[in-house]
């Protein structure tokens, strides 16, 4: 659901219409604490009558069936019809259950039910998840340093790259979350980094792309993953000698990535998960910008491969009403943790237009104020428990925890990029990814939102979706690539 407004101005809006409400005379003594003001805010456009109930009855659909009890779920949360007994803020709207969240992540550190046997091949995505949402809600995670390092160690195969256990192939996803975990704790140190890039050049593929695995699927979160890894281990650009895709005369780890990226977007305008046109996904669309960012000024290089107006009409209709989150995919029910894989990816769209475009001049062009009212009013699991869910008929996890609380992080901040920075420094690493400035929304945009001070969440990098105090950590980890291109010479 796009606004027909810029988010700034629909702000001001519902602030200036806020009424301001007192007990009457007729209420007698008030009860301690009734007789302050209160400033609720009114009805926002996307929740007035008028727009729901869209589908006519007699086009009622499956789908459209689904549609409608996912809003009848939603609908009293989102009014304050029922809060839940969630602690609501001056505005009426639920307070971010900060202390409570933190509480349910650090569990998830410990002891975990016989049921997590099923997440034995994906044990990294547990400390992954549980410290990058510690994170933006402020937490350290520095305390499991040393656990982490104990868990990892044999996790990471001689021959490069990290399995999702013990004794398990390497694999791009279990190293992604193996290595953003130990920069959170500052322990990169104890990754191998020349057997993964040679392992990761096992993984490059003549027409630009990568698998996950060896002999596994190919697909856009290879990409992602591997430039992740290059860039924050400072890994030379250059293939190792024994790729295979040198034989295809490749050279470098981006040699035709741009054009193989240009291959995924589909019919739809947004992005699939490998050629040719698989379903478009919002995920996907995150890991294709974030690549392309990782390599380029956004402005320089996404316009270059992707048809981005296709792109912006499909993203922007993935905001769904009257919820407020997003769908992932096309004819899908709203799901929290979109607000990171479609919210999230807005700051790069944005920047694709460039620094002087006056679509992006002070204004944004999706409603953060609706992501942040699905995410605190339907989102937030009640009771004592904490953790953040899919929808209120869910249960909490630390996937959509931590990806939820990114979302409500890019709604609640402002990311720029800078244009003036270097897309590469002397040596020639990449360093398009580390060109980014966060600030605060203004307090009287927040306000709009419903959210008080204390209930903003930290800065979220909107290319490693990591604190930008960790991306500037692994920038400055390894000035140089520490090893001879060819191998021969170590550091």
């Amino acid at each position: 659901m796009a606004p027909t407004k810029n988010d700034d101005s629909l702000v001001v809006e519902l602030i200036q219409k806020a009424k301001v409400e007192e007990l009457s005379d007729e209420d007698g003594i008030p009860f301690p604490g009734r007789h302050l003001t209160k400033s609720y805010l009114p009805t926002p456009p996307w929740l007035v009558p008028s727009s729901l109930d869209l589908f006519p009855e007699e086009h009622q659909t499956a789908t459209s069936d689904a549609y409608t009890k996912v809003q009848a779920e939603c609908l009293p949360h989102l009014l304050g019809e029922d809060t839940q007994d969630l602690p609501l803020n001056k505005y009426g709207i639920p307070h971010l259950r900060r202390a409570q969240h933190a509480a349910f992540l650090h569990a998830s550190l410990g002891d975990l039910p016989s049921a997590y046997i099923a997440l034995d091949a994906a044990r990294p995505w547990v400390f992954y998840w549980a410290f990058s949402g510690l994170t933006v809600l402020g937490e350290s995670v520095v305390q499991y340093r040393s656990r982490l390092i104990n868990t990892v160690r044999p996790m990471q195969n001689p021959l490069g790259g990290f399995g999702g256990g013990h004794g398990q192939t390497s694999h791009c996803a279990a190293s992604y979350a193996c290595v953003l975990a130990l920069a959170m704790v500052d322990a990169l140190e104890h990754v191998n980094r020349r057997t993964i890039w040679h392992w990761l050049g096992k993984l490059k593929q003549p027409n630009g792309g990568f698998r996950m695995a060896e002999n596994a699927e190919e697909d856009v979160r290879g990409a992602y993953c591997a430039f992740i890894m290059i860039t924050v281990l400072n890994l030379p650009l250059e293939l190792p000698p024994s790729s295979p895709a040198r034989r295809a005369g490749l050279q470098r780890f981006d040699d035709k990535l741009g054009e193989y990226i240009s291959t995924l977007q589909t019919w739809e305008g947004v992005i699939g998960a490998s050629p040719p046109c698989c379903e478009a996904h919002g995920a996907y669309a995150f890991l294709a910008l974030g690549t392309l960012a990782m390599i380029d000024a956004p402005h320089m290089i996404i316009p270059k491969y992707l048809d981005l107006p296709a792109l912006f009409r499909w993203m922007a209709l993935q905001q769904t009403s009257p919820e407020g989150g997003f769908a992932g995919r096309t004819n899908k029910l709203v799901d929290a943790c979109y607000s990171q894989w479609i919210g999230g990816t807005w700051s790069l769209l944005q920047a694709a237009l460039g620094p002087n475009a006056p679509e992006v001049q002070g204004k944004d062009l999706w409603n953060k104020a609706a992501l942040v009212r699905y995410l605190l009013t339907c989102s937030q699991q009640p009771g004592k428990k904490g953790g953040m869910r899919d929808k209120p008929s869910t249960r909490p996890d630390g996937y959509h925890t931590t990806y939820a609380l990114a979302g409500m992080s890019a709604a609640m901040n402002q990311y720029t990029y800078d244009a003036e920075g270097p897309v590469r420094d002397e040596r020639g690493r990449l360093m398009a990814g580390f060109n980014w400035k966060a600030e605060g929304v203004e307090k009287k945009v927040l306000a709009g939102m419903g959210v008080e001070e204390s209930g903003r969440v930290g800065y979220v990098h909107p290319v490693y979706v990591m604190p930008f105090d960790v991306v500037e950590g692994f920038r400055e980890k390894f000035p140089s690539c520490g090893f001879e291109v060819e191998g021969a010479k170590s550091e």
